[in-house]
């Protein structure tokens, strides 16, 4: 894995993510998504996701 960031050009100030958590029938998810990109996601169950004072 490259150490190196390489800033993309003005891709950053067009992104659009958002957060949600979507209610399955076995388990809940929290979905972290970049929806101004195809395929920009990742999703964990719930109950492993931070809470807000934890992520500080």
């Amino acid at each position: 894995m490259s150490t190196r960031a390489t800033r993309l050009p003005d891709v950053a100030e067009e992104a659009e993510v958002m957060a949600a958590v979507d209610e399955g029938e076995r388990c809940s998810r929290y979905v972290i998504a970049d929806v101004s990109t195809d395929d920009a996601w990742l999703a964990m169950p719930e109950g492993e996701a931070a809470s807000l004072p934890e992520w500080r």
